[in-house]
């Protein structure tokens, strides 16, 4: 399988998570000038911006988690702005930004660590 492939599935997989959770997904991949976020969705109080990193085995930045830099938050900060232009039926809401770290092990897929409002941009 490819890298693109196995964090499609990630996505997916974390995707359906969050619905069965009581979550409305509104877009998956949503891409901008900025870069993409895998996923967008709301609950009854926030829109939320989940950034999925899917890992096999032995990988070098801790399931993902040392992936998700100062450079890539301000990326997403700056994506999610452009999506609230977009969508100004939903600028109202209050936002964050989770972080789902997946493990895929011989077609096997687990969610290892699921970060509630894992980062916050200060201008």
């Amino acid at each position: 399988m490819t890298s693109t492939s196995i964090g499609n599935m990630g996505e997916a997989f974390v995707a359906s998570l969050l619905k069965a959770n009581g979550w409305q997904i509104i877009t998956t991949q949503w891409k901008c000038r900025w870069g993409e976020i895998d996923i967008i969705a709301r609950d009854r109080h926030w829109l939320i911006f989940v950034e999925v990193k899917t890992r096999r085995d032995r990988n070098w930045d801790h399931d993902g988690a040392l992936a998700i830099t100062l450079r890539k938050q301000q990326k997403l900060y700056k994506a999610a702005t452009e999506f609230l232009v977009q969508h100004p039926d939903l600028e109202t809401l209050p936002c964050r930004f989770d972080v789902a770290l997946v493990r895929y092990q011989r077609d096997c897929i687990d969610l290892q660590s699921y970060l509630e409002a894992a980062f916050t941009i200060s201008n």
